[in-house]
């Protein structure tokens, strides 16, 4: 069993990062960015199953049990010997990795929760300005700060842009635009789950933490792609993010501090979305054969080690005929 643990635990994350690396650029975002964060949640919920495995195997290893089954603990034992440290490691993976997607998971309905609560609070109370008829679901916040975020939509609501005034008075109207097309292009692209399922990925296997960061970047690039097509026009796109970042740099109030529903670029990544904005837009579609098929190929290595466990349980019970 001890080769499906490592294929799909250690290996199959490690690869999955790997194609994010060389082809996070190569592709195009919008569709990029579902098969990289689909990616995540099926190498995490493979490694899960594989390490859920390994805890029934340490489970079926205790004398009561092997009793109560009917077959053999040393038989059991017997068959991952040579790593006798990957039974307690799955144990102690399972209970922790449980826990952290659990309280991730709390935390990100608490923080949805209490956005919209401060929305609610100020919405009816603020005069939005220049905003067009059009612009009803976005809501402007008094705020030097140049900033502006997507509120993903709640149960009979539908989602929200919002903006600083900061962020408002530090545009010009082609590139303010500009703005509310991304922003309504991470609601109408349902990125904030995209990226949510893929931090819960890691949540689950430490090891996709990285692809956590290539993600945020793909639903950039994607919404920054959606927004030049809704404006028609890439240079506007371009100059509202050039023209942002130089706001927040010039005005020295920085963004909000990214929480759970921040989706702001880190450093480093602004050069890069202006970099493709001002090149044409990538169409390659066949490189994302790649993380399909190691994704398919982690599905059957899983369940070859849940047929494992089976083989060996029904071994050990012969045996102990």
């Amino acid at each position: 069993m001890f080769d499906h643990f490592a294929y799909s635990v250690l290996v199959a994350p490690a690869l999955v990062l790997l194609g994010a690396w060389l082809l996070a650029d190569r592709l195009k975002p919008a569709v990029a960015v579902k098969v990289f964060a689909w990616s995540a949640v099926t190498a995490a919920a493979c490694a899960t199953v594989n390490v859920l495995a390994f805890v029934l195997k340490a489970v079926s290893e205790l004398s009561a049990v092997a009793a109560w089954g009917g077959w053999s603990a040393e038989v059991v034992k017997a068959d991952t010997a040579h790593v006798p440290w990957a039974t307690g490691l799955s144990v102690v993976w399972f209970a922790v990795s449980s826990v952290a997607v659990l309280v991730g998971w709390r935390r990100y309905r608490a923080s949805l929760r209490a956005a919209w609560e401060e929305i609610d609070h100020i919405e009816g109370h603020l005069e939005p300005g220049d905003l067009e008829p059009a612009d009803a679901d976005v809501v402007v916040l008094p705020d030097d700060r140049v900033d502006a975020f997507a509120l993903p939509g709640k149960s009979g609501d539908e989602g929200r842009v919002v903006v600083t005034t900061g962020l408002r008075d530090a545009l010009a109207a082609p590139q303010f635009a500009a703005v509310l097309a991304h922003e309504r292009a991470h609601l109408d692209g349902g990125h904030h789950q995209l990226v949510w399922f893929t931090r819960l990925s890691a949540y689950a296997n430490p090891l996709l933490w990285p692809l956590v960061r290539r993600v945020s970047y793909l639903v950039e690039r994607a919404a920054d792609e959606e927004a030049a097509r809704a404006t028609g026009s890439r240079g506007d796109v371009a100059r509202a993010i050039a023209h942002a970042a130089l706001a927040v740099k010039e005005t020295g109030a920085g963004p909000r501090p990214p929480g759970l529903l921040a989706m702001s670029s880190p450093p480093g990544v602004v050069p890069r979305r202006m970099a493709a904005m001002t090149g044409p837009e990538v169409r390659r579609r066949w490189l994302l054969g790649v993380p399909v098929v190691l994704a398919a190929s982690t599905i059957v290595w899983t369940g070859e080690c849940a047929y494992d466990l089976y083989e060996l349980l029904a071994y050990s019970s012969d045996e102990n005929d």
